[in-house]
């Protein structure tokens, strides 16, 4: 029932534009993406039908292991919703993906994702509350090439209070927890053994308000993390950042976070981390017709190997798309991924303070059937390198493309 009420959300946006508006508010949506408007009511419905066409490595298998081939297809229907509810917005989405392979019937899965908010932008008190929850069964990472089925439940609250003209103080607080299925294995090893954990943050902010849409925040933050079956992995940390947030209307529009993080693991034979971190995702479009686009991050990732428990991972992943003439487009992809391992003290390594890589490059191009609608062709070619002699893998999938509303 839940996806087919996903379904006829997306096509009810289909056939029901909504009105224009020209501005937005804080908590409230982007004006050019509501494109259904029920009374009090604003949705966003958008759907893609994305790689229709060949993984020439469906399990990430090195090279000497002959990878397998396969034809595939994802198709993934979502909608935004925000209502107006007198001084606040309630926000939420629902986001449904069916991932479809010909041959291998084992990697088809629907992954389901729900998120619901509330905020309150007053002039001397600000309330901001989410909840999401994700059941998945995909890779969750750049590490497992296993599609682990999972859930994924995640709480933040947000408390802010004005102590001067634009400033304001607040109190944050997050919970996390990652749960995985009892057949989730790796050979013999079940994830849920070495993965399963909750995390508990709270953390102190200031913030400055720069303009209605811009702001910059400072805060510190401490953490922790319980694992369920293997307590050699708790751990906590100390943070203290930096976060950019940029109007969502001006040319350059996203968030920039830069931090110092002391992550200090339990277990006395797993070595500390200390050193910077960082999340960004920003776009800048440049004349109307380019689109520069970057996501990059620094951070602590917990690894399934209890010998290698966790890595510092450092990645960038970018696109520049360029308007060539009337309807036509071309994209440009690339990604880079550093996984640095750092090892426990006493237990056997196959590759000490080993470095993983991984590479993608991709091309596309698009025709775009109307404002809203735009039939595409993708290449995009991956590999990991490893000194593990089981991790290095090379694929290349190829396929065909069609959006509504992205």
């Amino acid at each position: 029932m839940r996806h087919t009420f996903c379904a006829a959300l997306v096509l009810i946006g289909l056939f029901c534009p909504a009105a224009a508006h020209a501005q937005g508010e804080i908590g409230g949506p982007d004006p050019a993406k509501v494109r259904v408007r029920i009374g009090p009511l604003s949705m966003n419905p958008t759907i893609a039908i994305s790689n229709i066409g060949v993984d020439q490595n469906v399990f990430n298998d090195p090279p000497d292991r002959q990878p397998k081939e396969d034809f595939t297809a994802t198709v993934t229907p979502k909608i935004d919703l925000w209502m107006h509810m007198g001084r606040s917005w309630l926000s939420g989405s629902i986001d449904e993906e069916f991932v479809w392979f010909e041959t291998y019937s084992s990697e088809r899965s629907a992954n389901n994702r729900y998120t619901v908010g509330w905020r309150l932008p007053a002039s001397w008190f600000n309330v901001n509350l989410t909840a999401k929850f994700a059941k998945v069964r995909d890779r969750p990472g750049y590490e497992i090439d296993l599609r682990a089925a999972r859930k994924e439940f995640t709480y933040t609250g947000l408390v802010e209070g004005r102590i001067m003209s634009k400033t304001f103080f607040g109190v944050r607080g997050v919970r996390e927890t990652i749960d995985f299925d009892d057949t989730a294995t790796l050979g013999t090893l079940l994830l849920r053994d070495q993965l399963n954990h909750v995390t508990t943050s709270g953390a102190l902010t200031l913030r400055q308000q720069v303009t209605s849409l811009t702001s910059i925040e400072f805060n510190v933050t401490r953490s922790e993390d319980q694992f369920e079956f293997e307590p050699l992995r708790n751990s906590t940390s100390n943070s203290f950042g930096t976060i950019i947030t940029l109007d969502p209307f001006a040319l350059i529009k996203g968030s920039a976070a830069f931090g110092y993080r002391n992550f200090q693991p339990e277990s006395p034979d797993v070595p500390d981390y200390s050193g910077g971190t960082m999340a960004l995702d920003l776009t800048y479009t440049l004349l109307g017709m380019t689109q520069f686009a970057v996501r990059a991050m620094r951070d602590v990732e917990y690894s399934f190997d209890l010998a290698q428990p966790y890595y510092v991972q450092t990645g960038v992943d970018a696109s520049v798309s360029q308007q060539i003439f009337g309807p036509v487009d071309v994209v440009f992809r690339l990604v880079e991924q550093r996984l640095d391992y750092r090892n426990r003290a006493g237990f056997p390594v196959r590759v000490a303070d080993r470095t993983d890589a991984v590479h993608s490059i991709g091309f596309g191009a698009g025709y775009r059937l109307g404002r809203d609608l735009r039939l595409g062709f993708n290449v995009d070619k991956a590999r990991r390198t490893s000194e593990v002699e089981s991790r290095p893998y090379e694929g290349l999938k190829y396929g065909a493309s069609l959006t509504y509303g992205l």
